[in-house]
């Protein structure tokens, strides 16, 4: 179907209003899109299904919105879904800072409150001990205040929190504004009450999250000494916060779920490709970090088994228990 030769008309600009409605499409659903378009625009009477549509036409249409949007430093860009490897392209801001790009959209305080998202899932829910780069919803809410200054000046190194002019938002503000979050595909929230950052957000905070969270460490420490809490798959070399780790924990080896079968196949045996430890697969990074522990699991046994426990009460037993596990952590060291 694809026509690589016809000049931007509307059928390209129909594809580009569509693409941008919805922020981020895979060719899934990018198919009966392009399938309705190719039927208006298309010769007279004919119809094109979606099973007619091919990935080329798709590739054929995003070069096209590319280059009419690269004006507006804009740009679609693609990456591979951490889950299933299914390509996902997204819309972006090639210059313009993240949180200047939500400022549009969102008061002062609604930023301050994703910039200490953000600290939570990257700092506080990423430690060497549990790399969950999540965050409930009962954790998020809990963070609608504003940090005092004394409070703003006590967060870990490399942090991006800081006050705005006002208190914060009430707990129902709070609660809105992770939903709007959601809605406007930052963030997306999983079965177990996990938000995480969405592809869409990845593509577009890589480099700010990176600049950001991995600090530069002490002076006159090694490299490899140094803060890295965004990392790499091995495998693919795109951003990892779902997947799994090398059982030692002082190794910085990571890799998607995805990427381990072909990996491990090339390497022919099941070991660390960096410092030889067995690769068990049960080491996770991720919410699963959490939710394969015992507590996560006991708590849902005592749930299911009758328990009038409620699932804020559940995430709220699991927060003291990451706080506990955070504290030890502090002990260790």
């Amino acid at each position: 179907m694809s026509d690589d030769g016809h000049q931007y008309n509307d059928s390209n600009r129909a594809f580009l209003q569509a693409f941008m409605a919805r922020g981020a499409l895979n060719f899934k659903e990018a198919r009966p899109i392009l399938a309705a378009i190719f039927t208006v625009h298309g010769k007279q009477g004919a119809e094109t299904a979606e099973e007619d549509v091919t990935e080329a036409d798709m590739l054929s249409y995003v070069a096209a919105a590319n280059n009419a949007i690269s004006f507006f430093d804009l740009e679609i860009r693609s990456m591979p879904s951490q889950v299933d490897r299914t390509r996902i392209w997204a819309l972006v801001n090639t210059t313009s800072d993240p949180m200047t790009q939500l400022a549009t959209m969102h008061s002062a305080d609604e930023i301050s409150y994703l910039k200490r998202l953000l600290d939570a899932m990257f700092e506080t829910y990423n430690t060497p001990r549990q790399e969950i780069m999540a965050i409930t919803d009962m954790q998020a809410i809990k963070l609608h205040k504003n940090l005092s200054e004394s409070q703003a000046n006590n967060t870990q190194d490399g942090g991006m929190t800081q006050n705005s002019a006002g208190k914060g938002l009430t707990m129902a503000d709070a609660e809105r504004t992770l939903k709007s979050f959601v809605e406007e595909g930052w963030f997306e929230r999983s079965r177990n009450g996990f938000f995480t950052l969405s592809p869409r957000a990845l593509m577009e905070l890589k480099q700010y999250l990176v600049t950001t969270y991995n600090g530069p460490g002490d002076e006159g420490e090694e490299e490899e000494e140094r803060v890295e809490r965004i990392k790499n798959c091995h495998a693919c070399r795109e951003l990892i916060t779902v997947g799994q780790r090398c059982p030692t924990r002082e190794c910085a080896v990571r890799i998607h779920d995805v990427c381990t079968q072909n990996l491990f196949r090339a390497l022919r045996e099941r070991n660390c490709p960096k410092c030889k430890a067995e690769w068990v697969g049960e080491n996770y990074v991720g919410e699963r970090a959490v939710t394969t522990t015992e507590a996560w699991l006991k708590g849902r046994r005592r749930s299911k088994g009758g328990a009038r426990t409620s699932g804020a009460q559940q995430r709220s037993t699991q927060l003291a228990d990451e706080e506990g596990a955070g504290e030890e952590e502090e002990e260790e060291e």
